[in-house]
């Protein structure tokens, strides 16, 4: 292999050795020149010892993203390897009824810096790397072949790649993309994803097994969903039954697209609720309460510096949460933020259960559905994390 070689410094090969896909600079005694932001190198310990092959870029904190422990070629067949077992996972744990799921989950799919999500017959991709974005051609093609879309759009952006050194990139890539809202179905639900303009890649298909479980509690109860975005857990508790909705979001876009997919399913018009406002100022100020709250924020926390302000976001919209719950109601809570743990959110949850005066039980832990794979020796990728609150 004429790959660059990146040697480590002694003792620092044992999270390699371990499984972690991440080499930090500090571990790092030597990298070959001529090296370019997203090349493919091959990783050694300090004795030259073989360790595994991936890509490089020195200008951020994680140098290196490892694809393979294996002495093997990054090459067209490498890559269709990885997309053909990502997609044989989704084909046995995708739920019938559902045409939409993440297809390609980064470091959890052994393909760093990859993120695909399927809707329908078209791919949403982002290469958040510069690894990743050396690898879109093969992957272009991995995926046509895997999948045989009409039609794969790119949208790579955000924080990380910035760090990359890489500007945006969005766009059709492959085939043909709509111009308008795609139709996809979620347990045998519809709803319209809108690729181009939609948070994420258009839908947040990790809080699907979370929406099914919200349907299977609503039946009878008042639901407040909060952030509501395009309104899909409020599809799904009207399904299950519920006698009444409300969505609250600020986004006057999603809010009109949360009400089109609320008709799209038949459902019942005076049932549905749909509220343009900020949450918090909501939660403030509605004289009413809820016996099924579902709690679905964006990232507080973007960045490790923001933590202490994002905690007290978090603790803020849990005690109002709290005193609009009705006796013996349910909450359905969530953090997406990566740099709030589980642990953290759990003390944040149970110090506005104090202030509000209520007891709270904890009846479930929540995660993301299956095919959002996290590896056991990566659990920087366990984002989103979740509870179902019994409040008495």
């Amino acid at each position: 292999m004429s790959a660059p070689i990146v040697r480590l410094k002694p003792r620092k090969e044992r999270p390699v050795l371990l499984g972690h896909p991440w080499i930090f600079s500090g571990a790092i005694a030597h990298i070959d020149p001529g090296w370019e932001p997203g090349q493919t190198v091959t990783v050694q310990d300090a004795s030259g010892a073989f360790l595994g092959r991936g890509y490089v870029n020195p200008r951020c904190p994680i140098t290196v993203r490892l694809l393979t422990r294996s002495d093997e070629a990054i090459d067209a067949a490498f890559i269709q390897r990885r997309v053909a077992t990502a997609h044989a996972l989704r084909r046995a744990v995708v739920p019938p009824g559902t045409d939409a799921f993440r297809l390609l989950n980064g470091e959890g799919d052994f393909l760093p810096g990859v993120i695909a999500d399927v809707y329908a017959d078209t791919i949403v991709l982002q290469c958040l790397t510069a690894g990743a974005a050396r690898l879109k051609p093969l992957l272009l093609e991995a995926l046509d072949a895997a999948l045989n879309p009409v039609g794969i759009y790119e949208r790579s952006t955000g924080n990380v790649r910035r760090e990359e050194g890489l500007e945006p990139a969005e766009g059709v890539v492959s085939g043909q993309v709509a111009a308008e809202c795609l139709l996809i179905r979620e347990h045998g639900l519809s709803f319209l994803v809108d690729p181009r303009m939609g948070q994420k890649t258009g839908f947040f298909l990790d809080q699907r097994d979370n929406r099914l479980l919200a349907q299977q509690l609503a039946a009878g109860r008042a639901v407040l969903n909060a952030f509501a975005y395009t309104g899909a857990f409020a599809v799904h508790a009207a399904a299950g039954g519920a006698r009444q909705v409300t969505s609250v979001e600020s986004s006057p876009r999603a809010l009109a697209l949360a009400q089109r997919n609320w008709f799209a399913n038949a459902l019942d018009h005076p049932a549905g609720e749909f509220v343009e406002a900020d949450v918090f100022r909501y939660l403030r100020t509605v004289d009413r309460q809820y016996e099924l709250l579902i709690l679905d924020p964006p990232a507080l926390v973007k960045r490790r510096q923001e933590l202490a302000r994002g905690a007290r976001a978090y603790k803020d919209l849990h005690l109002w949460a709290f005193r609009r719950t009705a006796p013996s109601g349910l909450v359905l809570t969530f953090s997406c933020s990566q740099h709030v743990p589980a642990e953290l959110f759990w003390k944040i949850v149970h110090g506005a259960s104090v202030d509000a005066q209520r007891e709270v039980q904890v009846l479930r832990h929540l995660g993301p559905g299956a095919d959002h794979p996290i590896r056991l020796a990566h659990p920087e990728g366990e984002y989103l994390k979740g509870m179902l609150l019994h409040v008495m």
